[in-house]
C-alpha cells in the first residue's frame, strides 16, 4: 500500500538549515519549538534559519526561497539559470550548461554554492566554463542569502550564499512503506529531455533508506536570433576572409552547446529520540559542450571544446539533542569529494585535465533559548588539493587549508531584535614548485576577522525596519595568487600575484519588510566599501610575456590587481492581491534590482548586471493556476576597459500548472512558454555574451509526481 504524503527535505546544519511553516503575523514572533519536525512544501510564509530558526522576514538581509511550484516552473539544468529570476540574482550564462549564480554583481570567489550546507567541491569558482557539480533536479528547495548574514559560511561568501537542499540524508521516518518522487521535463529550445526520481523507505522504525537518480540530454540550443552581436557581425563581414564572412549570418542553433548528464546517489539514516546520524554517496557524470568563441579576424583560432566532468562524493550529517541549561543540540555536517574534468578538443584529444579533492566539515553548538537570548557557536574546517595537467596548465599544484570559528547571537526584546555575529579564519595557501609555471615553491598564511551587528524594529503590526553593519576580511584564493598561464575557458593568459594582501570591506544594509491587507513588500539597500579589492583586467602583453619566457601570447594578458572599490544597489520585491474571479484568486508580483560597482583608478567593475524589472500576474485555483510575466533588462553601457556594452531586452513568459490528483498538491503538470517572441537576449554578467545569446522561444512541459 502506498499512501500520499509530503516528503520533507533533508536539512543542512548551517545558516540556512531549517525550513518550516511560519506562524502568521497574528501569532507569536518566536519560531515554533518543533520547527525542525514540520514540513515546508508550498508554504506562503517560510522560516529560514541562521543557525537558529527564523522567519524569512526576520533575517537581517536579502533572502529568497525557491520551492514548490515556483521551483518546478523555473527549474533548469544549471543553478544559475534556475535562480536567474530571483531578486539580486543574475547568472554567468557561459552557454546553457555552465551557468553559476551572480549575487549583487559578485561571482566566483565571492559567492558560495552549497549543497545541504557545505561546499559543492568542484572548480566552478576557477573559471566560468566549469559547471557547478550540484544537480538542481534533485533539489527540494533552494535558498539564497545575500548580505552580511552569509558570512557565517566563510569570508568567500561576501556576495552571498546559494544553498541547495535535497533529501539524500533522511531526517524523519516516513509514515508509509515507500515514498516516490519523480520529475520529467521536455524543453523545445535545446530538445532537452530530463528525468529524475527518488525513493525513500523505512527499514523498521529507526532506519530510513534513500535512493535517487537523474538523466538529462540536450542538443544545441536554439537562440532564435543571430549568434554574434552586431559589432562582431560587422567585423566578420569586413574581414575579407570568405569563411569568416559567413559568420556574419550565423543564427539559430548555438554550435557545440549540447550536453548529456547523469547522476546516481544513495543514502541512509539512523533516527532515534536520542538523535540522528546519516550519510549519502553520489556519483555525477556530465559531458557538455562550450559554445565556440568565433574568430572574426584572419589568423585567429576558434576552439570547439567539450568538458567531461566526474565527481564522487560522500556526505555525513548528525545531530544530538542536549536539552541542557545552555545547549539545545550539537550538530555535525561533513563531506568529501574527488572531482576531475577533462577538456576535450575538437580532434577528440584531451588537452587539459583538472583534479580537485576537497573536504569540509562543520560542528555547531546550538544554544537553548533563554529569555529571548539564543544563538550558536561553531567551527568549520576546509581543505582543497587542486592541480591541472595538460597543455593549458595555468596553475601549479596547490593546496588550501582553512579553519574557522564563528558565532551568531540573537536577542529578542519584543518589538526590537538585535543580532551580532563574528568569525575568525586562518588560511594556508601553498603552491608547489613547477618548472614551467612557478619556481620556487610558495606559501602564504592569512588570519581574517569578520563581524556584523544589526537590529530590527517593529514600526507597526506586520512591519519591521532593519539595519546591519559588517566588516569582512577575505584571504586571496590560489588562483588569484598563483595563476600564470593560458586559460582557454576565459580566452586569457591569467597572471596572479603571490604577494597579495587580504581583501577588506565594510558594508551596511538596510531593510524594510511588511504586509498589509492583500499585499506584501520587501526592500533592501546596501553599500560595500572595499580596500584591497582583487580583480582581473586586461593589460599590455608585456606583463604576461615576462613570465612566459618572453614568448608571444596565445590569448590577451589579464592580470589580477588590488585596489579600493565600491558596490551599492537595491532590491525590491512585492505582491498584491487583485481580487477573486470565479474560483481563481488573482495576484500580481514584481521584482526590481540594481547594482553599481566602481574600482578606484580603473572605473566601472566588469560584468555588472544592469537595472532589471520583472512583473507577473497569476490566477491561482484549487487545481489550475495560470501565470504571465514580463522581464525587462535595461542596456548596460557603464562598462570597464576592453568590455563591450550590452543591449537591453524584454522577455515574455506564460505558464499553466495543473494538479491532476485531488488532495495531492505535489503532483503537477506544468506547461510553459518562455521568451515567446523569440527575442535576442544576452546577459551582461556573461564572459561569452557576445558569442552566446540566451535561449529563444522555449516550450517546456514538466510533470512532477509525488506518491
Amino acid at each position: 500500500m502506498i499512501r500520499l504524503t509530503p516528503l520533507r527535505a533533508s536539512c543542512a546544519f548551517s545558516a540556512l538549515c531549517l525550513a518550516v511553516p511560519a506562524p502568521t503575523f497574528a501569532q507569536t514572533d518566536a519560531a515554533p519549538a518543533d520547527a525542525a519536525d514540520q514540513g515546508y512544501h508550498d508554504q506562503t510564509d517560510i522560516v529560514v534559519t541562521a543557525l537558529i530558526p527564523r522567519r524569512q522576514g526576520d533575517i537581517l538581509s536579502g533572502t529568497s526561497v525557491v520551492s514548490g511550484q515556483e521551483l518546478t516552473r523555473n527549474l533548469r539544468t544549471t543553478i544559475g539559470e534556475t535562480l536567474a529570476r530571483q531578486p539580486g540574482v543574475s547568472a554567468t550564462s557561459f552557454g546553457p550548461n555552465a551557468s553559476r549564480p551572480v549575487l549583487r554583481g559578485f561571482q566566483g570567489e565571492r559567492v558560495r554554492i552549497l549543497t545541504d550546507g557545505i561546499g559543492s567541491f568542484d572548480v566552478s569558482n576557477t573559471s566560468v566554463d566549469h559547471a557547478v557539480a550540484i544537480n538542481p533536479l534533485t533539489a527540494d528547495r533552494i535558498e539564497v542569502l545575500r548580505g552580511p548574514a552569509a558570512l557565517i559560511y566563510g569570508s568567500s561568501a561576501i556576495g552571498g550564499v546559494v544553498n541547495v537542499i535535497d533529501s539524500r540524508i533522511p531526517r524523519r521516518v516516513p509514515d508509509e512503506p515507500i515514498h516516490v518522487e519523480g520529475i520529467a521535463t521536455y524543453g523545445s529550445a535545446a530538445d532537452e529531455r530530463t528525468g529524475s526520481g527518488e525513493v525513500e523507505a523505512p527499514i523498521g522504525d529507526k532506519i530510513v533508506l534513500h535512493f535517487d537518480g537523474s538523466y538529462s540530454k540536450s542538443g544545441d540550443l536554439d537562440t532564435g536570433s543571430y549568434i554574434l552581436t552586431p559589432a562582431l557581425r560587422a567585423r566578420a563581414a569586413a574581414s575579407g576572409d570568405p569563411e569568416i564572412e559567413e559568420l556574419a549570418g550565423l543564427r539559430g542553433k548555438l554550435p557545440n552547446s549540447g550536453a548529456e548528464t547523469w547522476e546516481v546517489a544513495g543514502g541512509a539514516a539512523l533516527i532515534t529520540d536520542g538523535g540522528n546520524l546519516g550519510f549519502s554517496v553520489a556519483h555525477t557524470d556530465n559531458l557538455y559542450g562550450v559554445p565556440v568563441r568565433y574568430a572574426v579576424e584572419p589568423g585567429e583560432e576558434a576552439e570547439q571544446v567539450r568538458l567531461h566532468m566526474k565527481q564522487d562524493r560522500v556526505d555525513l550529517r548528525g545531530e544530538v539533542p542536549v536539552n541542557g541549561g545552555f545547549l539545545d543540540s550539537i550538530r555535525l555536517r561533513a563531506g568529501f569529494a574527488d572531482y576531475q574534468h577533462q577538456e576535450i578538443e575538437d580532434t577528440g584529444e584531451v588537452g587539459t585535465t583538472f583534479y580537485n579533492q576537497s573536504m569540509e566539515s562543520r560542528l555547531e553548538l546550538v544554544q537553548r533559548n533563554r529569555g529571548g537570548w539564543d544563538g550558536a557557536i561553531g567551527a568549520q574546517f576546509f581543505t582543497r588539493k587542486f592541480h591541472v595537467d595538460g597543455e593549458e596548465k595555468f596553475l601549479p599544484r596547490n593546496q588550501t587549508d582553512q579553519i574557522g570559528f564563528f558565532t551568531l547571537q540573537s536577542f529578542d526584546f519584543g518589538s526590537t531584535r538585535v543580532e551580532a555575529g563574528g568569525r575568525y579564519e586562518h588560511t594556508d595557501v601553498r603552491a608547489d614548485a613547477d618548472e614551467t609555471l612557478f619556481n620556487p615553491a610558495y606559501s602564504r598564511s592569512f588570519d581574517a576577522f569578520s563581524a556584523s551587528v544589526g537590529g530590527s524594529q517593529e514600526l507597526a503590526p506586520g512591519w519591521r525596519v532593519g539595519l546591519n553593519v559588517a566588516h569582512t576580511e577575505r584571504a586571496p584564493s590560489a588562483e588569484e595568487l598563483f595563476a600564470r598561464g593560458n586559460h582557454a575557458g576565459t580566452q586569457a593568459f591569467e597572471l596572479g600575484n603571490p604577494d597579495f594582501t587580504k581583501e577588506r570591506s565594510w558594508g551596511v544594509e538596510g531593510t524594510l519588510r511588511g504586509q498589509g491587507t492583500g499585499y506584501t513588500l520587501s526592500l533592501s539597500a546596501y553599500h560595500n566599501w572595499f580596500k584591497g579589492y582583487i580583480y582581473d583586467a586586461q593589460v599590455a602583453d608585456d606583463a604576461c610575456m615576462a613570465v612566459n619566457g618572453g614568448e608571444a601570447l596565445e590569448f590577451p594578458c589579464f592580470q589580477y590587481s588590488q585596489a579600493d572599490a565600491r558596490y551599492w544597489g537595491f532590491e525590491a520585491e512585492g505582491t498584491l492581491n487583485l481580487g477573486q474571479v470565479g474560483g481563481y484568486a488573482l495576484k500580481a508580483d514584481g521584482v526590481a534590482d540594481y547594482v553599481r560597482a566602481t574600482i578606484t583608478g580603473s572605473g566601472p567593475a566588469p560584468r555588472i548586471p544592469p537595472l532589471r524589472l520583472l512583473g507577473g500576474i497569476e490566477a491561482q485555483g484549487d487545481r489550475l493556476s495560470l501565470r504571465g510575466e514580463v522581464e525587462h533588462s535595461f542596456s548596460q553601457d557603464r562598462i570597464s576597459q576592453n568590455e563591450t556594452p550590452t543591449d537591453g531586452f524584454t522577455l515574455v513568459n506564460l505558464s499553466a500548472a495543473w494538479k491532476p490528483l485531488p488532495g495531492n498538491d505535489r503532483t503537477t503538470i506544468t506547461l510553459s512558454a518562455n521568451n515567446i517572441f523569440d527575442v535576442e537576449a544576452r546577459r551582461h554578467a556573461s564572459f561569452l555574451k557576445d558569442y552566446a545569446p540566451l535561449a529563444g522561444r522555449d516550450i517546456r512541459i514538466t510533470a512532477r509526481l509525488s506518491i
